[in-house]
Protein backbone atom coordinates (compact mmCIF):
# COMPACT_ATOMS: atom_id res chain seq x y z
CA UNK A 1 0.00 0.00 0.00
CA UNK A 2 1.46 3.36 -0.95
CA UNK A 3 1.37 6.38 1.35
CA UNK A 4 -1.47 7.79 -0.75
CA UNK A 5 -3.49 4.64 0.07
CA UNK A 6 -2.84 4.84 3.82
CA UNK A 7 -6.06 5.17 5.76
CA UNK A 8 -6.05 6.38 9.37
CA UNK A 9 -8.85 5.11 11.63
CA UNK A 10 -9.76 7.07 14.74
CA UNK A 11 -12.68 8.09 16.91
CA UNK A 12 -14.34 11.23 15.57
CA UNK A 13 -14.64 14.61 17.25
CA UNK A 14 -17.32 17.26 16.87
CA UNK A 15 -15.05 18.98 14.35
CA UNK A 16 -15.70 16.00 12.03
CA UNK A 17 -19.51 16.41 12.00
CA UNK A 18 -19.72 18.57 8.90
CA UNK A 19 -17.33 16.32 6.94
CA UNK A 20 -19.49 13.33 7.89
CA UNK A 21 -22.60 15.15 6.71
CA UNK A 22 -20.98 15.89 3.35
CA UNK A 23 -19.66 12.32 2.97
CA UNK A 24 -23.11 10.80 3.53
CA UNK A 25 -24.77 13.37 1.23
CA UNK A 26 -22.30 12.47 -1.53
CA UNK A 27 -23.03 8.76 -1.27
CA UNK A 28 -26.66 8.00 -2.02
CA UNK A 29 -28.71 5.95 -1.41
CA UNK A 30 -27.62 6.38 2.21
CA UNK A 31 -30.24 8.11 4.34
CA UNK A 32 -28.92 11.62 5.04
CA UNK A 33 -29.07 13.07 8.52
CA UNK A 34 -29.03 16.70 9.61
CA UNK A 35 -25.67 18.29 10.32
CA UNK A 36 -26.76 18.47 13.96
CA UNK A 37 -27.36 14.71 14.02
CA UNK A 38 -23.92 14.14 12.51
CA UNK A 39 -22.41 16.44 15.15
CA UNK A 40 -24.02 14.26 17.83
CA UNK A 41 -22.69 11.10 16.16
CA UNK A 42 -19.20 12.64 16.26
CA UNK A 43 -19.45 13.89 19.85
CA UNK A 44 -22.03 12.08 22.01
CA UNK A 45 -21.45 8.76 20.21
CA UNK A 46 -17.73 9.24 19.44
CA UNK A 47 -16.63 6.35 21.67
CA UNK A 48 -18.58 3.88 19.52
CA UNK A 49 -17.92 5.52 16.15
CA UNK A 50 -14.89 5.29 13.89
CA UNK A 51 -13.84 7.73 11.17
CA UNK A 52 -11.44 6.90 8.34
CA UNK A 53 -9.16 9.49 6.74
CA UNK A 54 -6.86 9.59 3.74
CA UNK A 55 -4.78 12.65 4.55
CA UNK A 56 -7.26 15.32 5.65
CA UNK A 57 -10.22 13.84 3.76
CA UNK A 58 -12.79 11.73 5.58
CA UNK A 59 -13.31 8.66 3.39
CA UNK A 60 -15.28 6.41 5.72
CA UNK A 61 -17.34 6.38 8.86
CA UNK A 62 -19.13 3.83 11.02
CA UNK A 63 -21.53 5.10 13.63
CA UNK A 64 -23.10 3.06 16.38
CA UNK A 65 -23.92 2.83 20.03
CA UNK A 66 -24.23 0.29 22.80
CA UNK A 67 -27.90 -0.36 23.45
CA UNK A 68 -28.84 1.28 26.77
CA UNK A 69 -30.88 -1.71 27.99
CA UNK A 70 -28.52 -4.31 26.50
CA UNK A 71 -24.91 -3.31 27.29
CA UNK A 72 -23.63 -6.39 25.46
CA UNK A 73 -25.06 -5.22 22.10
CA UNK A 74 -23.44 -2.79 19.68
CA UNK A 75 -25.97 -1.33 17.24
CA UNK A 76 -24.18 -0.31 14.04
CA UNK A 77 -26.17 2.71 12.89
CA UNK A 78 -24.62 3.63 9.55
CA UNK A 79 -21.52 2.86 7.50
CA UNK A 80 -20.33 5.03 4.62
CA UNK A 81 -17.26 4.54 2.43
CA UNK A 82 -16.33 7.07 -0.22
CA UNK A 83 -15.82 5.63 -3.72
CA UNK A 84 -12.17 6.77 -3.53
CA UNK A 85 -11.60 4.29 -0.67
CA UNK A 86 -13.64 1.33 -1.88
CA UNK A 87 -11.97 -1.99 -2.52
CA UNK A 88 -9.83 -1.75 0.63
CA UNK A 89 -12.22 -3.69 2.89
CA UNK A 90 -12.75 -0.46 4.78
CA UNK A 91 -16.36 -1.06 5.85
CA UNK A 92 -15.40 -4.23 7.70
CA UNK A 93 -12.28 -2.58 9.16
CA UNK A 94 -14.44 0.25 10.51
CA UNK A 95 -16.80 -2.14 12.29
CA UNK A 96 -13.94 -4.22 13.67
CA UNK A 97 -12.40 -1.00 15.03
CA UNK A 98 -15.72 -0.17 16.68
CA UNK A 99 -15.76 -3.59 18.35
CA UNK A 100 -12.16 -3.16 19.50
CA UNK A 101 -12.85 0.17 21.20
CA UNK A 102 -12.97 0.42 24.99
CA UNK A 103 -16.65 1.39 24.88
CA UNK A 104 -17.44 -2.05 23.43
CA UNK A 105 -15.58 -3.99 26.11
CA UNK A 106 -18.73 -5.90 27.15
CA UNK A 107 -20.13 -6.38 23.64
CA UNK A 108 -20.87 -9.96 22.60
CA UNK A 109 -23.53 -9.25 19.96
CA UNK A 110 -23.96 -6.81 17.10
CA UNK A 111 -27.21 -5.52 15.59
CA UNK A 112 -27.84 -3.42 12.51
CA UNK A 113 -30.65 -2.82 10.04
CA UNK A 114 -30.35 -3.15 6.28
CA UNK A 115 -32.79 -2.89 3.39
CA UNK A 116 -33.26 -6.12 1.42
CA UNK A 117 -31.59 -4.75 -1.73
CA UNK A 118 -28.40 -3.42 -0.07
CA UNK A 119 -26.13 -6.21 -1.27
CA UNK A 120 -22.92 -4.46 -0.20
CA UNK A 121 -24.03 -4.17 3.43
CA UNK A 122 -25.37 -7.73 3.53
CA UNK A 123 -21.97 -8.88 2.24
CA UNK A 124 -20.07 -6.90 4.88
CA UNK A 125 -22.11 -8.26 7.77
CA UNK A 126 -22.11 -11.86 6.49
CA UNK A 127 -18.33 -11.60 6.23
CA UNK A 128 -18.10 -10.14 9.74
CA UNK A 129 -20.18 -13.00 11.13
CA UNK A 130 -17.79 -15.49 9.48
CA UNK A 131 -14.74 -13.64 10.82
CA UNK A 132 -16.26 -13.54 14.32
CA UNK A 133 -17.29 -17.21 14.02
CA UNK A 134 -20.76 -16.14 15.08
CA UNK A 135 -24.29 -16.89 14.03
CA UNK A 136 -26.16 -14.37 11.87
CA UNK A 137 -29.94 -14.09 12.01
CA UNK A 138 -32.31 -11.57 10.45
CA UNK A 139 -35.94 -10.52 10.61
CA UNK A 140 -38.03 -7.57 9.44
CA UNK A 141 -37.59 -4.88 12.09
CA UNK A 142 -39.10 -1.72 10.60
CA UNK A 143 -41.84 -2.22 8.02
CA UNK A 144 -42.32 -0.10 4.92
CA UNK A 145 -45.98 0.71 5.55
CA UNK A 146 -46.18 0.64 9.35
CA UNK A 147 -42.98 2.54 10.15
CA UNK A 148 -42.08 4.50 7.00
CA UNK A 149 -45.49 5.52 5.62
CA UNK A 150 -44.72 3.54 2.46
CA UNK A 151 -41.83 5.80 1.40
CA UNK A 152 -38.88 3.62 2.52
CA UNK A 153 -38.19 -0.09 2.09
CA UNK A 154 -38.40 -2.52 4.99
CA UNK A 155 -35.38 -2.54 7.26
CA UNK A 156 -34.23 -6.01 8.26
CA UNK A 157 -32.47 -6.38 11.59
CA UNK A 158 -29.33 -8.47 11.51
CA UNK A 159 -28.20 -10.05 14.76
CA UNK A 160 -24.65 -11.37 14.95
CA UNK A 161 -23.48 -13.23 18.01
CA UNK A 162 -22.48 -14.32 20.45
CA UNK A 163 -18.81 -13.68 19.73
CA UNK A 164 -15.63 -12.82 21.59
CA UNK A 165 -13.89 -9.51 21.01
Amino acid sequence: MSDSDTVLLRHPTAADGYALNQLVAANPPLDPNSIYCNLLQCSHFADTAIAAFKGEQMVGFASGYVLPKEPNVLFVWQIVVDPAARGLGLAKKLVKAQLASDACERVTHMHTTITPDNEASWGVFKSLARDLQAELNSDVYFEKEQHFGGVHDDEHRLVIGPFKR
